[in-house]
């Protein structure tokens, strides 16, 4: 009984090793309205595949903002949930909004 608590024990833990650690993704970007212009300063949450491709974050960030009527000037960066306080009170009300 002994050996099968040693060994289920071994077997969870491997498995909890294994697991992948999910850090967030987000980027911030910068963005425009024309008539009257408006500029605005953002962060955004994305897909996790986003982080590792700067084309696919614009993309996602620049159909998010089109939909409620502003345009993407440029992303700034992207990062995980290490780089969001430091963020926060810049983006102030577009901070995780789109």
């Amino acid at each position: 009984m002994f050996k099968k608590t040693i060994i289920s024990l071994v077997l969870g833990l491997s498995l909890v090793a294994a697991a992948p650690a999910s850090a967030g993704c987000f980027a911030d970007y910068k963005a425009k309205t024309e008539n009257p212009l408006r500029l605005h300063y953002g962060v955004v949450k994305l897909p996790d595949a986003a982080c590792s491709n700067s084309g696919r974050a614009a993309s996602i960030v620049k159909q998010r903002l089109a939909a409620r009527g502003w345009e993407l000037l440029k992303v700034l960066s992207t990062f995980d949930d290490s780089g969001l306080a430091s963020r926060k009170a810049k983006a102030g009300a577009n901070f995780l909004k789109f």
